[in-house]
């Protein structure tokens, strides 16, 4: 087993380390359970890392599901490349279908929140047969055609503000519940601003217009959503999130067919895996009732 960090408390993240190598370095990821399982393949967003779902991995696999939770590049573990120009939607989605496919992932539940779903969301039209379980949590898609919330364009104006964000201390203020050792481990894997240009870059990637990058792939996503989905859903809503809350879930549970009404999460912000025990529960319940 491959020693953790020692920037990351092993009590709260228990899991051993992998690599997988991919375009320009390694990408960590944890995979965790039976190998012949139900996949849950949880995906983190900004500025976060596979840290996030640590509180919803220990109730999947003790219903004896898999586990992978990869981190992007630029984020957690996983290499980081200083050249801001690097990032592109097509360069994470491109690594995390090589990862599907290294790993020959199949029975896949897709766990998506913030980034996990502008990219995740689209990973079925390349490898439509595997996916089978949708759980979803505070996201969107960004197809160009539908307006960026207010909330949305708040935070990116203010990312670009301040290109040396203090991630722990963002989620200490979105998470309250969290201890300082929690807050710490999602500072540790940006040692100063240069390893933070995946945390710069990403807001600008969002696709934002009909020609931007990611927007005509993500349009196809949406119509595949409604249209030709066909496994059980499940949705989470973060109702105190300023992002993408409430009224950015609801209109993109009108684009996912078939899908249940949201549980709503009263208490919890756009971090939702961060109150993710709960939520993991009843989507087990929901999946395998």
């Amino acid at each position: 087993m491959s020693p953790l960090p020692a920037w990351v408390d092993p009590a709260l993240h228990p899991f051993e380390t992998h690599l997988f190598h991919a375009g320009p370095g390694r990408m960590h990821y944890v995979d965790e359970g039976p190998r012949d399982a139900p996949v849950f393949l949880c995906l983190h967003g900004e500025p976060t890392w596979a840290y996030l779902y640590r509180r919803m991995i220990p109730v999947l696999l003790q219903a004896g599901q898999r586990v992978v939770a990869p981190d992007l590049f630029g984020f957690g573990r996983s290499d980081k490349p200083l050249d801001e120009d690097a990032y592109t939607f097509g360069f994470h989605r491109e690594a995390l279908l090589a990862l599907v496919r290294a790993l020959d992932l199949r029975d896949i539940a897709l766990v998506c929140q913030d980034w996990g779903g502008l990219l995740g969301l689209t990973l079925p039209l390349g490898r439509r047969g595997r996916f089978t379980r949708l759980l979803i949590m505070n996201t969107a898609l960004g197809t160009g055609d539908e307006p960026l919330s207010a909330g949305f364009t708040a935070w990116r104006a203010w990312v670009a503000g301040n290109p040396d964000l203090s991630a722990g201390k963002l989620l200490a203020r979105a998470c309250p519940h969290l201890t300082p050792q929690e807050a710490a481990a999602y500072d540790a894997p940006f040692p100063d601003a240069r390893h933070k240009a995946g945390v710069r870059r990403f807001p600008q990637l969002v696709p934002d217009r009909l020609d931007a990058s990611g927007a005509a792939l993500s349009r196809q996503a949406r119509d595949w959503w409604s249209r030709d989905w066909h496994g059980a859903s499940f949705m989470a809503i973060g109702m105190t999130d300023p992002v993408l809350g409430p009224s950015v879930m609801r209109a993109l549970h009108a684009h996912i067919r078939a899908c249940p009404a949201p549980m709503e999460v009263a208490d919890a912000g756009h971090f939702v895996p961060e109150w993710g025990g709960r939520i993991a529960a009843n989507a087990l319940a929901h999946f395998f009732s």
